[in-house]
């Protein structure tokens, strides 16, 4: 199914702009991951091995002191990152070419990834779990909160239905 392109919207404007930040965002971090992996590759390995940690009895048994398994966990989300980046490039992509359908589906799909990454992996599971927030060093709450904020606001943006739209209200 072929769109027409549709005349942009202050809406429609606002939600290309916001997802165009967070991909250009979300790839200067999978770029820098990749070109100086040992910077965050240390970051990963503290925080799964909980070191800099109050080093409570009842939470050290989380730690993961394996680093086959903190640089595995480190690729992974790496990897993420990357496919977070490449979606939003192209729902960013889809919003210049007026074609707000396929855009705003796509760039829903790399903010729902963005959310999770930032969300679920860094402030629940890296900051609850793994008790990142005892941390005086290694401690990525306040930019994963920042990023996952910016996220669900562009989220929120971009679900607004907006004049022009077959299904809008």
């Amino acid at each position: 199914m072929t769109t027409t392109p549709t005349r942009h919207t202050g809406h429609s404007l606002a939600a290309g702009v916001l997802t165009g930040i967070l991909a250009l965002y979300i790839t200067l971090v999978a770029l820098g991951n990749i070109t100086d992996f040992g910077t965050n590759q240390q970051f990963v390995r503290h925080v799964l091995a909980m070191d800099t940690t109050f080093k409570d009895d009842d939470l050290m048994w989380r730690a993961v002191t394996s680093t086959a398994l903190q640089d595995t966990a480190y690729v992974l989300i790496i990897a993420w990152e990357t496919a977070a980046a490449l979606v939003l490039i192209w729902g960013t992509w889809l919003w210049a070419r007026r074609d707000a359908d396929r855009a705003r589906r796509w760039s829903t799909y790399g903010l729902l990834m963005l959310l999770l990454l930032f969300g679920a992996g860094f402030i629940a599971i890296g900051g609850e779990w793994f008790s990142m927030w005892q941390s005086k060093t290694w401690n990525g709450l306040d930019a994963a909160t920042r990023i996952f904020l910016l996220s669900g606001v562009a989220l929120i943006v971009n679900q607004l239905p907006w004049a022009g739209r077959r299904d809008a209200s």
